[in-house]
């Protein structure tokens, strides 16, 4: 149980994920089957619509939006700041930080991570993990999105009488980047509505949120 309370968030994440994930899949098969009967063709398993371009070009769309948002945001909150909100550094604190900040090496501690400790590639690759590891996936699922995107958008051509399009055609049409464009606006806005907003407003208990007492020009950094 005491495993359970200390991972409580990671798990709740996790565990609405997949609830919504199957939520996805059985509405999609839904909406697949219903447009198969209108065009007269032979009704899809919940199998075989999983394992489809289509459940997964919607899939891959969202995923590599998430995690391009926290790539960009890792990222951003390194070298710029917001004065009073909880989700910045102080003004003043831009930048990497020194070793001893971060302790790293000689300063630290012997409970710290042990690449924390070490010099070299492995120290520099411990330190840019976090954002390598998010670039990574928003990287992977864009590829995979643009992959499935293609098999949808040729099935339709092929539909029409219309010739295939390359990857490359694909990647560069207005379809494409439209629809992504779409999904990235909405998550820089919702970024920036939380780093605004969390300088005015509170949510008592939250660590998102500062104290409920706290100025609102003061980050929670400054608070402690």
């Amino acid at each position: 149980m005491r495993a359970i309370r200390d991972n409580a968030l990671s798990i709740f994440f996790f565990v609405i994920f997949l609830l919504t994930l199957l939520g996805q899949s059985i509405a999609g098969l839904a909406d697949t089957n219903e447009q198969n009967s209108i065009h007269g063709e032979p009704a899809v398993t919940w199998w075989q619509f999983v394992r489809s371009s289509d459940f997964m070009v919607d899939v891959a769309e969202n995923w590599q939006s998430e995690f391009m948002q926290f790539f960009v945001f890792i990222l951003a909150t390194v070298w710029l700041v917001q004065r009073g909100s909880p989700e910045s550094k102080k003004p003043g604190d831009e930048g990497v930080g020194t070793d001893e900040e971060q302790l790293v090496g000689e300063h630290a501690r012997p409970n710290s991570p042990r690449w924390a400790r070490v010099l070299g590639w492995r120290r520099w690759l411990y330190s840019n993990s976090l954002l390598l590891v998010m670039g990574a996936i928003f990287v992977l699922s864009w590829f995979a999105q643009s992959l499935a995107g293609l098999v949808v958008a040729n099935e339709e051509n092929a539909m029409h009488g219309e010739a295939s399009q390359s990857w490359l055609d694909y990647i560069a049409a207005p379809d494409f980047w439209n629809r992504t464009l779409q999904n990235w606006q909405s998550e820089f806005l919702a970024v920036g509505a939380m780093i605004a907003f969390s300088i005015y407003l509170r949510q008592r208990g939250s660590s998102e949120s500062k104290p409920v007492g706290v100025p609102h020009h003061v980050s929670s950094e400054e608070s402690e």
